[in-house]
């Protein structure tokens, strides 16, 4: 199936992807790092499964999340019949993904088919049926399926058929347990129902979003905090790993970690949105998952703030649609990205600003980090993209080097914290001279991806937002007009010109539009007055979720789909604060370039 053709289901702690057509096939299990992953890959026939649909043809399938829920329903229409398959995942206790199947009108046929793979499709588990459960083993992990239909073993596979009536209802639910203790007890699939749906309409209730985009927020906010592990506060940027950038080619990443500069734009969606608990518990996960030495400051974190995060080849798995190598893991995390310090400090300095608890770790770990980067700022990067090929004097990294010092300088003018300001100053200014002299080409008119490259990147749209120049300054709005020039393709805008620029990232092949940087675009045209384009540009981008309203990272204008690890929070982020820029007066990108 297409990647648009799957919804999230998630507990906060766990996630499922459900397919349109009564599929599931991702479901990562609670260590996101390990071997615990059972139907590892989409479009892996290799790999597990767990399927639940009507037997004969469908005619027609219509799916929907129940309002303000994360309870998937799908309905499929038959000759014979009609039913609606509802996919939850309960909070709270041994993971758990529930399936219940509900006649609504005639007799259907239906068949389960329930193929369990660990360790990425490797493993084949030891499958027994005590009692009339199906119970698997393997390694460190157990399932067990509980449900009145009894399943039989065919080819290494639980298969089974069975028939439902109009206003029958037909519960399955499957739970994961560690192996060397006992499967969970009796589950009551209506009571959990009910249970989850109050959840999440509790929490959606706690939200201050009103006016046009009131929906499309709140769906986004809700799969913000699906992709939220909420032991510790870490957000995933996506549930999958390796669904490709470009079908069929080698841009295919792990993405099941959080990143840091993702940091600012989540701290924005949150609080803006209401939800204080949840931006506290991300700043918390911030602060330690970075405490330590300030020059070993990574990208990204595990999601309890793992830090050793190797990668490796999973070469028995042919890949979505052919795309390899399939990963586990991201060697990137290494790198030198210059621009995550900024991302830091200005998340740190926006928490103190929208009144959150006085933290003074949080000052003391940001002042460390800006006195580090007094030096460090001069350094080459790798820059935001995770280039693989040479390092170089990203003018997006040195702008948010600025944006540390610009920050920690405002949080001593007015927050009474105490730091060497003055010194502060004089580099801050010093950044500023060197971006304007060497990163902005004057015959383009246009800030450039790095130091003496006519290159452009995506993320310079961001140089209102961070406030490092006016909106209405002749240089921001020269590239906003190179953007549209050289990276808008399809209506949509590419990060930086893969095709032209190979020696850049050390990677072969194109790739599509990068949605967060569209939505980037629509900021900067708020911010510059150009509202006209920036509604036509964000109702264009909102007609890319698929019909659960689920974004991924890219979309391919050529094929028209979305590509990319999915659903993206980057993505999901980048829609919830467009959304608020142009519902307010005074949005989120009005709010940061001013502070």
């Amino acid at each position: 199936m297409k990647i648009e053709d799957y919804a999230l289901i998630g507990d906060l702690r766990t996630a499922a992807l459900v397919g349109k057509n009564g599929s599931i096939d991702w479901l990562c299990l609670p260590r996101f790092d390990s071997n615990s992953c059972f139907a590892a890959l989409l479009g892996n026939d290799e790999n597990g499964h767990w399927l639940l649909a009507p037997r004969t043809n469908v005619s027609r399938i219509q799916r929907s999340y129940r309002q303000d829920t994360l309870i998937l329903e799908t309905i499929f229409e038959t000759e014979a019949g009609t039913i609606k398959v509802i996919d939850y995942m309960p909070l709270g206790g041994h993971p758990v993904v529930s399936r219940v199947v509900e006649g609504v009108r005639g007799i259907v046929l239906m068949r389960t088919e329930l193929v369990i793979r660990f360790d990425y499709g490797k493993t084949v588990p030891w499958v027994r049926s005590p009692a009339g459960k199906l119970v698997a083993i393997a390694g460190p992990d157990g399932l067990q399926l509980e449900s009145p239909v009894t399943l039989h073993g065919a080819g290494l596979r639980s298969v089974a058929e069975f028939e439902v009536s109009a206003g029958e209802r037909v519960p399955f639910v499957l739970s994961w347990f560690p192996s060397h203790e006992l499967p969970p007890g009796p589950a009551d699939s209506q009571k959990t129902l009910t249970t989850t749906e109050e959840f999440w309409r509790s929490w959606c209730a706690m939200g201050k979003d009103d006016g046009p985009y009131r929906e499309h927020i709140v769906r986004s906010l809700i799969t913000l905090k699906a992709l939220t592990y909420a032991p510790t506060g870490g957000m995933v940027a996506a549930v999958t790993t390796s669904l490709p950038e470009v079908l069929g080619g080698k841009r295919n990443w792990d993405y099941r970690y959080c990143w840091l500069r993702d940091s600012t734009f989540t701290l924005y969606a949150l609080l803006h949105g209401g939800y204080v608990d949840e931006a506290r518990a991300f700043r918390d996960w911030l602060l330690r998952a970075v405490a330590g030495d300030p020059g070993k400051l990574q990208i990204f974190y595990g999601l309890a703030g793992e830090r050793r995060l190797s990668e490796s080849e999973l070469g028995w798995l042919s890949g979505y649609e052919g795309a390899r190598p399939v990963h586990l893991g991201n060697a990137v995390s290494e790198q030198l990205q210059l621009d995550v310090y900024g991302e830091v400090s200005d998340t740190l300095h926006q928490a103190r600003r929208h009144g959150m608890d006085a933290d003074p770790l949080g000052w003391s770990f940001q002042v460390a980090h800006t006195e580090w980067l007094e030096t460090a700022w001069r350094e080459k990067d790798r820059g935001l993209w995770e280039m693989r090929g040479q390092a170089r004097h990203f003018t997006h990294s040195k702008i948010l080097a600025w944006v540390a010092f610009d920050r920690a300088i405002k949080a001593v003018e007015t927050l009474g914290v105490t730091g060497p300001v003055e010194r502060w100053r004089q580099i801050r200014s010093q950044i500023h001279d060197s971006v304007c002299k060497h990163g902005f080409d004057a015959r383009k008119n246009s800030f450039t991806q790095s130091y003496g490259s006519d290159a452009l990147d995506a993320s310079l749209l961001l140089i209102p937002s961070v406030g490092f120049l006016p909106p209405a300054d002749s240089r921001v709005l020269g590239t906003i007009a190179a953007v549209e020039r050289e990276l808008m393709q399809g209506g949509f805008v590419k990060r930086y010109l893969t095709k032209a620029h190979e020696n850049l990232d050390g990677l072969e092949g194109c790739e599509g539009a990068f949605l967060a940087c569209s939505f980037w675009l629509v900021d900067a045209y708020v911010l510059s007055g150009q509202h006209e384009k920036a509604r036509s540009l964000f109702e264009r981008l909102l007609a890319l979720r698929n019909d659960v309203g689920l974004l991924s990272e890219e979309y391919d204008f050529e094929r028209q789909r979305l590509i990319g690890n999915f659903p993206q929070s980057f993505s999901h982020v980048a829609l919830i604060n467009s959304a608020r820029n142009l519902s307010a007066a005074t949005g989120p990108a009005e709010h940061r370039k001013n502070t």
